[in-house]
Parts: structure tokens; C-alpha cells; sequence
């Protein structure tokens, strides 16, 4: 019985997941790049571990480093900007570095992968901490993209944890432990970040301009009227009913900065732009309940994609299930 190596298979995974996508266009050139980085670099795994092609271990620690700064280049314009080039351009150092180093230097190797993997996963993982408002994310989504890329910029850590596992193993004298440790841990880490990555939440909509400079902390009067423009906004133009609204979007239509937007319904509201406008669905939705619609077209009708999102904001909002709301509604009719 023929049996495919650990890594060809997640190599062959990612390959299809990446010419699926990529017939179907629904994902960012950025996202396929990082999906084919993915694959090579389980295919090239399983070439040297497995296929003993072990002239293409001098590429391995050169395709292996491109992973991490694509999966941030990725989070960078799923979910906070439009790619800038001659900004992200200096990420492409990092296998140039670590090709000099392959070349002049190998016995740095072992400290220059992981340090890289480790750097961009923690990068990732700081940027969330720090701020998780991702201004290019589909509202609708509400906490699941912060998650999604958590998950991604852990799974990079947890690469770099291998290549420390492989130093200690050689340092222990137990080279033959490294085959094992490349082919399942790497290998099941590569496929991790693609599959992850290619969650919808993981991608947001990018606009082409730039968000104005962020202006001085606001009074409590600018608070307000930028609040009552945007409630305006809101119910004249019902933009809440665009299941891909973002707030680069909100504070486009505004003409005011992300974090300006995003701090005055804070500070008003004392809630998420997410839970702000989710509201304005909830309240839709409410109003296609009570005239006879079902649960899942009044979904739909008022901006939600997925019914876990919906039921959880509905009880969040009203403080009960759709199913519950419409019961009451029912009983309020029949004892009146």
C-alpha cells in the first residue's frame, strides 16, 4: 500500500487550496503567495527527508524563512492597509539574509530561522495586543479576525519552537530525531497557517487610499457631532445592511481618520465599532421578525453571513434568541 509522506501530503493540500482559490479569485494575490510559499516549502521537506534530494537542502532554510514575512505582509493588507512597496519591499531582506548566510555563514542558521519565525509571530501577536481594531475587517466578523490571526502569529512561534527542538536534539546527539521533527512538527505547522489563513475572516477589503493622519485628542463636543453625523449615515444610507463594511469604509464616507471614528464611539458608546453598527442589524432584523420574514432570510437582510455571529449579537442586543424573541412576540399577540 502506497503511502504519501507527511509533508507531500500537506504539500499537495496546499497546492490544491491555492489553485482553488486562485480559479475562483476570491482571495488577494498576497494570500496565494502565502499558500504556495506553504506548500514549497512542505514539498521541499519531503523532497530532501524523504526523496533524498539533499542538494535542495541549501534551499530549505531560504524558503522556509519567506513564510513568516508574507504571513505578516498578509495581516498588514487583509486587515490594517493597502500594501505600500517600497515599504513592505525591505521585508524581501529577510531571505536575501538568510541565503548570505546559507552560503558564507551556515553555522548561524540555526539561530536565524527561528529568531525569524519567533520575531514576525510575536509582531503579529504585539500589534493585536496592542490594538485590535483592524480597520480593514469585515464588521460583520466581529472578534473572529483578531482570533484568526492569533492563531497564525502562534503557529509561527510554534515553528520556531522546532527548529530549538532540532538544535537540541543535535546538541543531545540525536540526529535521527531531526527527520521526525521537520517532516511532523514543521510540516503540520506549515499546514496549520495555510489552512488558517485562508478562513474568510482572516481577509478584510482593502481600499486604495491611504486614512488621513490621526488629528489631536477630540473634545467632547467633536465626540458628539461626529456621532450625530454618523447615526445620520447610518439610518439615511442604512450601511449596516453591507455584510463586507469595514471601518476604513465608515470613516471614508465621513471623511474623518480610522482612529478618530474608532475612539468616538468608544468614548460614547462605551462599546466596538463591530457592536455599534451590529446593533443597527439587530434592530433590522428585529423589524423583518416581527413582519413575518424567518430567522435566516432576516439574517441575511440585515447584514450577517453566518447564524453563530447573528444569534450571539441578537442575545447580546435584545437579551433574547431569535427563536425566544419571536415566542414572545406570539404570546404578546395572543394575550392582547
Amino acid at each position: 500500500m502506497l503511502t504519501l509522506p507527511i509533508p507531500l501530503f500537506v504539500a499537495l493540500v496546499l497546492a490544491f487550496l491555492a489553485l482553488r482559490h486562485a480559479i475562483a479569485q476570491d482571495r488577494s494575490p498576497i494570500f496565494l503567495i502565502l499558500l504556495a510559499a506553504c506548500a514549497t516549502q512542505a514539498l521541499l521537506i519531503s523532497l530532501t527527508q524523504h526523496y533524498g534530494l539533499t542538494f535542495l537542502l541549501h534551499l530549505q532554510p531560504v524558503t522556509a524563512v519567506a513564510v513568516p514575512p508574507l504571513a505578516w505582509l498578509t495581516f498588514q493588507s487583509a486587515a490594517l492597509r493597502p500594501l505600500d512597496p517600497h515599504r513592505d519591499a525591505l521585508h524581501l531582506l529577510v531571505p536575501v539574509f538568510t541565503a548570505f548566510c546559507e552560503f558564507f555563514a551556515p553555522v548561524t542558521l540555526d539561530m536565524v530561522v527561528p529568531v525569524v519565525f519567533l520575531s514576525y509571530g510575536a509582531a503579529i501577536l504585539i500589534r493585536l495586543n496592542r490594538d485590535d481594531t483592524l480597520p480593514l475587517a469585515r464588521l460583520e466578523a466581529g472578534p473572529l479576525p483578531v482570533r484568526v490571526w492569533k492563531a497564525i502569529a502562534i503557529l509561527l512561534i510554534l515553528s520556531a519552537l522546532a527548529d530549538v527542538l532540532i538544535v537540541l536534539a543535535l546538541t543531545l546527539g540525536r540526529e535521527d530525531l531531526r527527520p521526525m521533527i521537520i517532516s511532523v512538527f514543521t510540516s503540520v505547522t506549515l499546514l496549520g497557517i495555510g489552512l488558517v489563513s485562508m478562513s474568510r475572516d482572516a481577509s478584510g477589503t482593502a481600499d486604495s487610499d491611504p486614512a488621513p493622519p490621526v488629528p489631536d485628542p477630540n473634545l467632547i463636543e467633536e465626540d458628539a457631532a461626529l456621532m450625530a453625523r454618523l447615526d445620520a449615515l447610518m439610518v439615511q444610507d442604512r450601511l449596516y445592511l453591507d455584510a463586507d463594511l469595514t471601518l476604513t469604509r465608515l470613516a471614508r464616507r465621513l471623511h474623518v481618520p480610522i482612529k478618530q471614528l474608532s475612539a468616538a464611539i468608544n468614548r460614547t458608546k462605551g462599546e466596538n465599532v463591530s457592536r455599534y453598527v451590529n446593533g443597527y442589524r439587530i434592530d433590522n432584523a428585529c423589524e423583518h421578525l416581527i413582519s413575518g420574514t424567518n430567522v435566516t432570510e432576516a439574517m441575511l437582510n440585515s447584514g450577517f453571513n453566518t447564524k453563530s455571529n447573528f444569534n450571539r449579537e441578537f442575545v447580546r442586543v435584545t437579551g433574547q434568541s431569535p427563536s425566544a424573541f419571536l415566542q414572545s412576540r406570539a404570546q404578546a399577540g395572543t394575550t392582547g
